[in-house]
Parts: structure tokens; C-alpha cells; sequence
């Protein structure tokens, strides 16, 4: 029992029930000042918000150092080519699937049909106002200047200049040994600061999940209930019904094996809503199954900033969700600009909480829908912005397998 109870997976778990209930606890309270001031805006801001903002330090230097590892250990730019090509196909033929999952089940089960918006009351200050369009968005993949980028956080930018400097480094030879040791040093030593903020993961997510608990409660419309009914089936679609397909029919693995040892990435990704912070998780799992670490270093990150199918899944879902609330007829035209808006959005998505609703602006845009509807579901978002996470980044994994088996890079 001792040795169950020291497992990391366990208690991650366990701060996550904890947390659960507690949440749950305070919110059935009656009315107490201290709740607010000391417990949710105190003690829990501390302990949730600083994990979060540590997991965050390391996020923008394990990218870069990762990505420019994984590159430059390939030398040779012709192989780093196609898996880098069957990397961005794989992403981008798992997302389409995923909005056309989304889009299906929303107009089959109708979640906004009958919700008469005119009786809501929402506050629109948190609403989001401003949405990048394509070219903005594609524009905006350059890194005009790359230290600026990495002040800023832009991810997408930093991933360029680290694939350049690491394609750069791989071509170089012998020339750039040192430089690509001294990577792999401050690769190692990065991955050494994760494992020491690992170490308070489960106070973290206790303090989390018990402020999304309070902070939303239990109560809400049943419309929108179905809504976030519909997305959670979605999700599960693509996580078990098309990944489970595509993992056991392009590898010929075990798909219960892969989800056995995605247990701890799962409560992670779950937990703090970032793609981004179960880097670290997902590579030591990838080491697990004999993964290449080259393979690995290089999809890991990338899927990280641009596979966003559970992302692409809320997006799909919650366009016919608020059109049908508004009365709005969709038309094929329509769903193919929400199916085409929703792949560029969640490419353009940063691995991080709460960019969705963001990226949801500019779907809703796209398609002649009304942005206001945003506030119908930003209420439930935190909810199910940590379950599309755990989808998003089990895509990464699984396509990290699948280019590795390809690529003869797994170890058996």
C-alpha cells in the first residue's frame, strides 16, 4: 500500500479526487468571506498558480532545446524531411477527422436547439473581442526577431528559428559537435529542473481542481450540459475510436499498453489544461515504448504548438452549438469554413490554458457566426479545456510512435 501510495501517478490522482471534493465541499458551504479571501484567492492561488508558473519557466527552453536537439541529431536533412512531413500529415489528417466527428455529433444530438438566449445574462468584459485572421496567423509564424519571440511566448515562432538553427547545426559536421553536446547538456538539465517542480505536482493540482470546482459549481443549463456532453463524446471518439485504430493499424502495438503507461501524461495534461507542460512527461514515456529520441525531441514539441485536435473538436462542437442557439441555418459552405478555419485556429493555438476561447473568435468570424456566443460556453471552458487536452496530447504520442515505427526507430 506504502509503495501504491508513493507512485506519482497515485497522487496525482489523489490531489485530483481531493481536490474534487473539496471544491465541491466549499462550494455547498454557506457564504464565508474567508473562503474567498484566504482559501480560492490565497492559499489556492499560491499553490495552483505558482505550480503552473513554474511548469511555465521551463516550458519556452525545453522547446527550443528540443526541438534543436532532435533536428540536429538527424544530420542528415533529407530523413529529418520525411518525418517531418509525415508528422504535419498525420496532425493535420487526425484534426480533420476530429471537426468532422465534431460537427456530426452536434448536428445529430442538437445540444443549442430550443436554448432561448434572449432569457441568458452573461458578462461580455470576458468575452474575447479581437481574433487573428489566416494570414495574420501565418504571417505571424515568422520570427522576425527570435529573442523577442522568446520573451514573448510566442511558441510557434520559436519552433521555427529552433528547426532552422537545428537543421543548421545538423548540416554543419563535425564543425557543430560541441555546439550540439553542450544542447543535449542543457537538455538533460532542464528535464532535471521538470523532475524537481514534479516533485509538488499533486499539492499543485489539488489546489487547481478544487478552485475550478468552486469557482464553477455544479449548476448550470441543461443546453449547455448537453453541449459539454457532446464534446466529451467527441473527445472520446477520437481518443479511442481513431487513435486506437490508427496506433494499432500503423504500428501493430499494443493500444493497452500505450494507454497504460499514458496514465501519468493523462492526469498531468488533465490537471493543468497545457500541452506544454507534459513535455517532459510525454518524452520520459516515450522512452518507455523505445521511442528514438530524436523522433521524439522533434514531434513531442512540435505537436505540442500544432496539434490541436481536441481543440479543433470544442471549436467544431460550439459553432453549431451557438448557431443553433441563435436560430443561425448552417449551410455546407458554412461547416466547410468552420471545418477549414478550425484546422489553421488550432495550429495557431500555444499549448496553454485558455488560448481556445481565442482561437474560437476567429472560427465563429470565419463562419458569419455571432462572436457574443462565446459567452454561452466560457463559463463550462476550463472544464473542458482539461479534457481536450489529454486528447491533444495523446495525438502528440501516438504520432510520435507511428513516425518512430515507420522510421524504424523503435527499440523493441
Amino acid at each position: 500500500m506504502t509503495k501504491v501510495l508513493k507512485n506519482s501517478t497515485t497522487q496525482l490522482f489523489i490531489g485530483l479526487i481531493f481536490g474534487v471534493v473539496f471544491g465541491g465541499v466549499m462550494k455547498i458551504l454557506p457564504p464565508w468571506v474567508y473562503v474567498d479571501d484566504v482559501i480560492v484567492n490565497g492559499l489556492f492561488k499560491l499553490l495552483g498558480n505558482g505550480f503552473i508558473e513554474l511548469i511555465k519557466m521551463t516550458v519556452m527552453p525545453l522547446v527550443f532545446v528540443s526541438i534543436v536537439c532532435g533536428i540536429s541529431s538527424f544530420g542528415d536533412t533529407k530523413k529529418l524531411g520525411k518525418v517531418g512531413a509525415k508528422t504535419l500529415l498525420i496532425f493535420f489528417i487526425t484534426t480533420v477527422i476530429s471537426i468532422v466527428i465534431a460537427i456530426s455529433l452536434a448536428l445529430i444530438f442538437k445540444p443549442g436547439v430550443g436554448l432561448n438566449v434572449e432569457n441568458l445574462s452573461y458578462e461580455t468584459k470576458s468575452i474575447p473581442q479581437s481574433a487573428k485572421n489566416l494570414i495574420d496567423i501565418m504571417l505571424d509564424i515568422i520570427p522576425s526577431n527570435p529573442i523577442r519571440a522568446m520573451s514573448k511566448g510566442n511558441l510557434l515562432q520559436v519552433l521555427v528559428f529552433a528547426a532552422f538553427f537545428g537543421i543548421a547545426l545538423g548540416g554543419m559536421g563535425e564543425k557543430s559537435e560541441s555546439i550540439i553536446r553542450m544542447f543535449n547538456v542543457l537538455n538533460e538539465c532542464i528535464m532535471k529542473i521538470v523532475s524537481m517542480i514534479m516533485v509538488i505536482a499533486p499539492v499543485g493540482v489539488f489546489a487547481l481542481v478544487s478552485n475550478t470546482v468552486y469557482s464553477i459549481g455544479f449548476e448550470s443549463l441543461v443546453g449547455i450540459l448537453k453541449m459539454a456532453a457532446v464534446v466529451i463524446l467527441a473527445l472520446f471518439l477520437q481518443g479511442f475510436l481513431v487513435y486506437g485504430i490508427m496506433y494499432k493499424v500503423m504500428t501493430g502495438l499494443s493500444f493497452l499498453n500505450f494507454l497504460k503507461n499514458y496514465t501519468k501524461v493523462a492526469g498531468l495534461a488533465f490537471s493543468t489544461s497545457s500541452s506544454n507542460a507534459t513535455l517532459s512527461s510525454s518524452m520520459e514515456m516515450m522512452d518507455k515504448l523505445g521511442v528514438d529520441k530524436s523522433i521524439y525531441q522533434f514531434v513531442l514539441p512540435v505537436g505540442a504548438t500544432v496539434n490541436m485536435a481536441g481543440t479543433a473538436i470544442m471549436q467544431g462542437v460550439s459553432s453549431v452549438f451557438i448557431a443553433q442557439a441563435y436560430g443561425l441555418p448552417l449551410t455546407i459552405q458554412s461547416m466547410i469554413t468552420i471545418t477549414v478555419t478550425a484546422v489553421f485556429a488550432s495550429v495557431g493555438a500555444a499549448g496553454v490554458p485558455g488560448v481556445g476561447m481565442i482561437m474560437m473568435a476567429m472560427v465563429l468570424e470565419s463562419a458569419g457566426l455571432p462572436v457574443e456566443g462565446i459567452a454561452l460556453i466560457i463559463g463550462f471552458d476550463r472544464i473542458l479545456d482539461m479534457a481536450r487536452t489529454v486528447v491533444n496530447v495523446m495525438g502528440d504520442c501516438i504520432c510520435a510512435v507511428v513516425v518512430a515505427k515507420s522510421e524504424g526507430g523503435i527499440k523493441v
